[in-house]
C-alpha cells in the first residue's frame, strides 16, 4: 500500500544554471516554510567527477488535520497539537561531464505516520542529430580548420545569455508514501502489554476501537491518499520557486540570486515572528 506520485518538466535553462538553482532554491516566495538550510558534507570524487552533497532542511510543518483526526494522541506525540518543526535530509549527485544530477529528500519526522521521499532527476537534454546534419557538421569542422569558415568572435552578440543559448534541462520528479502507521501501533500495543509503555490519555480509547474496526490497511490507504492530495498541492510551488531562482539568475546572475535570497529571508523571519504572535501557520507548502 504505497501512494505514488510522478511527474516531467522542462525548464528553459542550461543544466548547470538548473543544478546551481536547485542548490539556491531556499528560501524563495514559494517556500517560506523553510527555516533553515545546512551542508552535512560535500564530496567531490576525482575519479567519477561527481559531487555528492548531503544537506539538512528545517521546516515549518504539521500533520494535516485529517490525520491528527485519525490517530490517537498516543501514535502522534508532540505533533498531535499545533505547529511543529520537521527535519528534510537531502542527498544529491551531480555528474556535469555527462549532464544529470540525482537527488532524494525524505522526512525524518512522522516516519511512524508517514514516510515521504521525493527524488527528482534532472537531464541535459541528449539532442538528436539526423544523418543529413552529422554530414554538415563534418563539413563545416573541416572548413573551420582550413580557415574557410570563422563564426563567433568577439563583437557585438558573441556572448550568450542564460535565457538566449536555447538550452533545456528536463526533470522528472516522483513521490512516494508509504503509511507506517500499523506497525507502530503494533510496537505500542506489544510495549503496553510488556509493561514498557504507559500512555497519558489512556489510548483514547473510543478511537482506538474505531481504529480496530477499520483496521489498519483501510488506515494506511487514507493516510497515503491525505499525503497524497498534499503532494499535489505543493509540487507546483516548487516548481515556481525554481523558477524564480532561475529568473533572478537570468536577471542578475548569482548576485541577484543572493539578493533575493536575503529579502526572502527578511520577510521569513517576520512571517515566522507574526507565526509566533498569532500561534498558527502562514507559510505556503513546498
Amino acid at each position: 500500500m504505497v501512494k505514488f506520485y510522478s511527474s516531467k518538466d522542462t525548464y528553459s535553462y542550461p543544466f548547470p544554471a538548473v543544478t546551481l538553482a536547485y542548490f539556491l532554491r531556499y528560501p524563495n516566495p514559494y517556500s517560506t516554510h523553510v527555516l533553515s538550510t545546512d551542508t552535512i558534507s560535500r564530496y567531490f570524487d576525482p575519479e567519477t567527477q561527481r559531487l555528492t552533497t548531503v544537506r539538512l532542511h528545517l521546516k515549518r510543518s504539521k500533520l494535516p488535520s485529517a490525520v491528527v483526526k485519525l490517530l490517537p494522541r498516543s501514535l502522534l506525540g508532540a505533533s498531535a497539537s499545533g505547529e511543529s518543526q520537521t527535519y528534510i535530509l537531502e542527498k544529491s549527485v551531480v555528474d556535469i561531464n555527462e549532464g544529470w544530477m540525482d537527488s532524494e529528500c525524505q522526512n525524518l519526522e512522522f516516519t511512524g505516520v508517514l514516510s515521504v521521499i521525493e527524488r527528482q532527476v534532472f537531464r541535459r537534454p541528449v539532442p538528436h542529430v539526423s544523418d543529413e546534419a552529422k554530414l554538415f557538421q563534418g563539413m563545416e569542422g573541416a572548413a573551420r580548420r582550413h580557415g574557410f569558415l570563422n563564426f563567433g568572435g568577439s563583437g557585438a552578440g558573441a556572448k550568450v545569455g542564460v535565457d538566449l543559448n536555447g538550452e533545456t534541462t528536463d526533470v522528472e520528479s516522483s513521490v512516494t508514501l508509504h503509511s507506517h502507521v500499523g506497525e507502530t501501533w503494533r510496537k505500542k500495543r506489544q510495549a503496553a502489554q510488556e509493561g514498557t509503555f504507559s500512555s497519558s490519555d489512556e489510548e483514547q480509547p473510543q478511537k482506538m476501537g474505531f481504529l480496530r474496526s477499520w483496521g489498519t490497511a483501510t488506515l494506511q490507504r487514507n493516510i497515503e491518499k491525505i499525503g497524497l492530495t498534499r503532494t499535489l498541492r505543493s509540487q507546483p510551488n516548487a516548481r515556481e520557486g525554481m523558477k524564480v531562482v532561475l529568473e533572478r539568475m537570468r536577471e542578475g546572475g548569482l548576485v541577484g540570486v543572493l539578493e533575493g535570497m536575503r529579502k526572502d529571508r527578511e520577510a521569513i523571519l517576520q512571517g515566522h515572528d507574526l507565526f509566533k504572535k498569532n500561534g498558527g501557520p502562514h507559510a505556503k507548502d513546498d
